[in-house]
């Protein structure tokens, strides 16, 4: 056992037991946050705006603090990006994640010295969890890959910009720096694929024990590492033992990855965000992810059915139940003040809290009232794979066909590129409809109602998202295919 692992083993014992007293104590950390982060903020010019100082308690928070989404906070960070110093949070960010957001083009979220370290903190936290829950640290001592944007920076006005993953890049914390791949001139590569192509280089001959990136772009990385070896990753890479990702669901990915590796392999799912780390999975056995409850965030929760009225329902963590859409808010230690990040999650367990990822607010299909989201259509997905076991899907998508040719009735419309396709693809199709008529009984009576027809796919051609993504500007690093949209915008180019 190397020094790392043996250190990990340690380390992880005392960490598992601290996050276990958090929890117990769910009520008086987040209260702590809420309170100091707004203790924190008083004198900022948002402070001011919004009364800081006559916040006591979470009530007075919400009734004097409005939710926040990325275009309301935009006048606030374009005065910090101007130079502006305590907007919304005492002095100036520390960095500014550069992120591209599919409803409002590219956006600036603060990170502040404070911030910072509970970003490493939680992937760093997730790896001894499972360290401690699987017994399994040897993969510290071999050579780790993160797949992850460019570390290089701009920077204006005193504060540097970049991609959090770059931005976490420069935070790894020295015992793994010697370990860690690619190295940093490839990694400040731009140009995806000939990043891929270099990273192949480097590590086709290392020993690698880690590997973590989003699910698609790992899975191009596995090929180009297949096609260059002819081998399997498991066989190319024998001490492989851990898969790290997070960004999107992983189940939808999860057979194909497992093929292209040739074996089963631990899997540690994260939930990151430039906002703040949220949760982990902390390889427990347990459904769901582990809320980071005392990690500088005040989380809020809002019913989805009533996010979008003129008063949303606004829940603090020991208000939620199992089983609901929430869409979350994040009041953070980098100034951000009950803000919506997009996500809808659902909490799966109390004691500890745990938590799903069910899709994204503004991703949905109800151009007739059926409001599919996110976590549908996955799960519609999942059920059929294991149904038609033969079939291998790479990427996939779902938009609404309004207005068909010819005068027939409209439909949803499943973009799906195979990389093995079913044997029988009608079949294929009318089990993923029979699916999402069980998951949503609104999208079940307009079929009933010869409103909608059922479901249809189009096979997109091999690569076909990647072209998309790459059209875009979107190929690589953080970027992830929308799993569902409102509209025909995405999938226009099909």
């Amino acid at each position: 056992m190397g020094i790392r692992s043996f250190v990990a083993s340690i380390w992880a014992k005392k960490l598992v037991k601290k996050y276990r007293k958090s929890h117990l104590n769910a009520f008086e950390s987040q209260d702590f946050w809420m309170k100091s982060n707004v203790k924190m903020a008083e004198k900022t010019l948002i402070g001011k705006t919004y009364a800081f100082d006559k916040i006591q308690n979470y009530l007075d928070f919400k009734s004097q603090v409005p939710i926040c989404e990325y275009e309301d906070f935009k006048p606030y960070l374009e005065e910090a990006l101007a130079g502006a110093s305590d907007i919304f949070w005492p002095g100036r960010p520390a960095y500014f994640a550069k992120t591209s957001g599919t409803t409002s083009g590219v956006k600036y979220i603060p990170i502040s010295k404070e911030s910072m370290p509970y970003h490493i903190a939680g992937a760093r936290d997730a790896l001894l969890h499972y360290v401690f829950y699987s017994g399994n640290s040897a993969f510290l001592d071999r050579k780790l890959i993160f797949l992850s944007g460019s570390p290089e920076m701009e920077e204006k006005k005193g504060v540097k910009i970049g991609r959090l993953s770059g931005i976490v890049n420069h935070h790894v914390p020295s015992y793994l720096r010697s370990n860690q791949l690619p190295s940093y001139p490839t990694n400040c590569l731009e140009d995806w694929e000939s990043k891929l192509d270099a990273i192949v280089e480097e590590t086709k001959d290392q020993d690698m024990g880690l590997i973590s990136g989003i699910p698609p772009w790992v899975q191009m990385y596995f090929d180009r590492l297949s096609a260059k070896s002819g081998q399997k990753i498991g066989d190319l890479f024998p001490n492989f033992q851990v898969f790290v990702t997070g960004g999107v669901n992983f189940e939808p990915y999860r057979e194909k990855l497992m093929e292209s590796i040739g074996k089963s392999m631990d899997v540690v799912e994260t939930y990151p965000a430039s906002e703040g780390f949220i949760a982990f999975q902390d390889s427990s056995g347990e459904e769901g992810l582990l809320l980071l409850i005392d990690a500088g965030i005040f989380y809020e929760f809002v019913p989805t059915d009533t996010y979008f009225s003129a008063n949303p329902t606004r829940l603090s963590l020991t208000e939620v139940e199992l089983g609901v859409n929430y869409a979350i808010l994040l009041t953070t230690n980098a100034g951000l003040w009950a803000y919506s990040i997009g996500d809808t999650v659902k909490f799966v367990s109390k004691e500890p809290y745990r938590i799903v990822v069910t899709g994204r607010i503004k991703h949905f299909i109800s151009a007739f009232g059926e409001h599919v989201i996110g976590e549908e259509v996955e799960k519609a997905m999942n059920a059929a794979l294991k149904a038609f076991p033969e079939v291998k899907v790479t990427e996939f998508t779902v938009a609404p066909e309004v207005n068909p040719m010819g005068g027939k009735l409209p439909y949803h419309e499943w973009f799906i590129e195979f990389d093995q396709d079913p044997a029988d693809l009608k079949a294929f199709q009318a089990y993923l409809d029979q699916q999402m008529q069980g998951l949503n009984i609104y999208y079940k009576d307009l079929l009933a109602g010869n409103i909608l027809q059922e479901l249809q796919i189009r096979k997109v051609p091999v690569n076909g998202f990647i072209q998309l993504m790459k059209s875009q500007g979107k190929l690589g690093g953080q970027n992830k295919v929308p799993r569902l949209s409102n509209d025909r915008n995405l999938v226009s180019c099909f």
